[in-house]
């Protein structure tokens, strides 16, 4: 006879079906996984994914509002952003030195 027992109806529902706020955590897990997609997705079209491996070598041109350009290199962790501008420089000097450039591409001034 235990088993036909009358169940009591209540109003509230333990369940959480009734919560309106439920449905604001989906959407937010929804968008975290569309960002982090895109990100990905990203990086893929870019090929970027050598930004993080540390034997790679990367060269970037970007160009700002103002029509500046600048050079961003990376060769293995070394990192090194060169700004290049349209402006013409002209005057007198007198020489200082010599440069040399080394096989592995670094530059080496040497004054008189």
């Amino acid at each position: 006879m235990r088993y036909f027992k009358k169940r009591r109806s209540s109003t509230y529902n333990d369940s959480g079906e009734n919560d309106p706020m439920s449905g604001v955590a989906n959407l937010f897990d929804i968008g975290l996984v569309f960002i982090v997609g895109l990100i990905i997705t990203l990086f893929t079209a870019y090929h970027l994914q050598e930004l993080f491996s540390e034997k790679s070598e990367l060269t970037i041109m970007k160009k700002s509002k103002n029509e500046e350009l600048e050079i961003i290199t990376k060769k293995g962790k070394k990192i090194k952003a060169v700004k290049v501008t349209k402006k013409r420089v002209e005057g007198r000097g007198e020489r200082l030195g010599i440069a040399y450039r080394l096989e592995d591409g670094a530059m080496v001034y040497v004054p008189d």
